[in-house]
């Protein structure tokens, strides 16, 4: 049976790379490509993948939360993270999204290929990078809960923030949001309630702290 597959990043040179080298493999089908989390969000709804391959950090809608929104509509889907982010943050919260695997963007190709059988097979499958980290982190007694934005905001809120942190205006929050201009405003009222921050600004840099943007810190 060919399980068909998605592949999500914001570079195309690394997108077309993924669908050459998948598209060897008999059994795999790459059946569409998307440059943003919410591109992603709409084609998993649309084609039904059976693996999307989820960077990280893209614009409009990151990683985390495109793979929130896909396994709260199919959990039968599988999500594999492709990070350039080694952060036991950004591990933590792609798993706890739904994420079936996470591998670093300097893995060969053929961990890529471990991962995908990995995941068809109901396993979850780090990176041994990824591994290491999570163990020494627990070694030194790491927190399991931290007070991160994926623990204190709401998936709006996150939504938002990462488009204020973007410089999109009011308006086109809004407009891209489906919901109305006030109703942004208000989210961005209790966002600086919450986590006690005056100015768009400070939240930025909140935002590029917590891995919800791809602007460089």
């Amino acid at each position: 049976m060919v399980t068909k597959i998605l592949i999500a990043d914001d570079h195309q040179i690394v997108r077309q790379g993924l669908r050459f080298l998948l598209e060897k493999e008999s059994d795999l089908k790459v059946v569409a490509e998307a440059e943003d989390g919410r591109t992603t969000v709409r084609l998993a709804r649309e084609l039904n993948p059976g693996v999307i391959i989820m960077d990280v950090a893209m614009p409009d809608l990151n990683g985390i939360e495109a793979t929130r929104q896909i396994i709260n509509e199919s959990p039968a889907t599988k999500v594999i993270a492709l990070s350039m982010y080694a952060d036991r943050r950004f591990v933590v919260n792609m798993l706890q999204a739904g994420a079936s695997g996470y591998l670093l963007k300097d893995c060969a190709f053929e961990e890529l290929i471990r991962a995908i059988r990995a995941v068809l097979a109901n396993k979850t499958y780090l990176s041994p990078g990824v591994t290491d980290i999570l163990v020494k982190d627990c070694k030194m007694g790491a927190p399991l809960h931290e007070v991160s934005a994926f623990r204190i905001l709401t998936s709006r809120e996150r939504e938002v923030l990462q488009l204020m942190s973007e410089g999109q205006s009011t308006a086109k929050i809004a407009d891209q949001l489906h919901v109305s201009v006030k109703t942004v405003e208000s989210h961005r009222q209790q966002l600086m309630q919450k986590l006690n921050i005056r100015s768009v600004a400070e939240l930025t840099k909140y935002a590029i702290r917590e891995g919800l943007t791809t602007l460089e810190a």
